[in-house]
């Protein structure tokens, strides 16, 4: 029998590493192991809806170029108000999507229209016995202010390293992400102002955090997810012994990973956001912990001139 590194899976270099090959299907680098993050986040989301009123959704934005979302030609918009206009409209739409409208259809897309379009992309894939990818976006909202720690742990930080931990994934973008690099600061600067009783932002390009610190915000983020390694087509490709060869993947396998995919975006989010309350929560107990007769005599003077 012939046996290949299968192109573009985790074959070669996990065995490069451990010096064995996996009979699993991929074994630590399948998408298998992401049932144990959602078993928990699916406690950690409870907490969190529950002790704060956090919601976490995310859902299918793009499938190959299929798209929801206005992020195209920014070049056309000149004038701050048409910046504006433009990211409003999306940001509205962010704040209203509700999970059930996620679920509604089988592709986790909350617009139908949209929805059947990437269903036939992914269905002209499978025909195709190839494979396509996509954008999964997600928000968070009723974040408190204060999550997120300087300088290695910014609350980002965390989020891009859990979700670019989730297998086939590529990109991370945060807030306006890569867009925000074609919009001029005067616009993309997002200004404070006093509504409802408390410090808001006028706009929200930041994506909710600051200096890696949540502002109160929303806090929305996509992640893109590759076109699926195991397709059925022929691949001209290498044997494990350098001999040349032709392999073609047999069995099921799912032309499109982003309809799976979006639950677990959600799960790893909501294991980010409970690990920083969690962190932040200690903080604020140790400091009320802290009153000043708990200080040593020898430090209070020198205490009280840094106040």
């Amino acid at each position: 029998m012939d046996y290949y590194p299968r192109p573009s899976h985790a074959d070669w270099t996990y065995l490069q590493k451990y010096g064995i090959k996996a009979s699993s299907g991929g074994g630590r680098s399948s998408a298998r192991e992401t049932i144990g993050r959602v078993a928990a986040s699916a406690i950690a989301e409870k907490y969190l809806k529950s002790a704060f009123g956090i919601e976490i959704v995310a859902f299918v934005s793009a499938v190959g170029n299929v798209r929801m979302e206005p992020m195209e030609d920014y070049e056309d918009a000149q004038d701050k108000g048409a910046w504006l206009e433009k990211w409003h409209k999306w940001w509205s739409y962010l704040n209203g999507v509700q999970r059930k409208d996620v679920d509604a259809n089988e592709i986790r897309c909350p617009d139908p229209v949209v929805a059947e379009k990437m269903k036939q992309r992914i269905l002209k894939a499978k025909e195709d016995q190839n494979s396509i990818g996509g954008v999964v976006q997600c928000v968070i909202r009723n974040v408190p202010t204060g999550l997120g720690e300087p300088c290695f742990d910014k609350l980002e930080a965390k989020l891009a390293h859990a979700m670019l931990s989730i297998p086939a994934t590529k990109a991370f973008e945060i807030g306006s992400g890569m867009a925000g690099t074609q919009i001029p600061g005067n616009v993309h600067n997002d200004s404070f102002v006093q509504n409802d009783g408390r410090m808001r932002t006028e706009t929200n390009f930041s994506g909710g955090i600051q200096g890696g610190i949540s502002n109160g915000e929303d806090i929305y983020f996509k992640v893109a997810f590759k076109s699926v390694a195991t397709i059925g087509q022929e691949q001209e490709t290498a044997k494990y012994t350098g001999a040349a060869g032709v392999l073609a993947a047999k069995g099921r396998h799912d032309p499109c990973v982003l309809p799976r995919a979006a639950p677990i975006v959600e799960s790893m989010a909501a294991l980010v956001i409970m690990d920083m309350v969690l962190q932040q929560e200690a903080r604020k107990g140790a400091a009320s912990h802290l009153q000043k007769s708990d200080i040593p005599p020898v430090l209070t003077g020198k205490l009280e001139g840094a106040m």
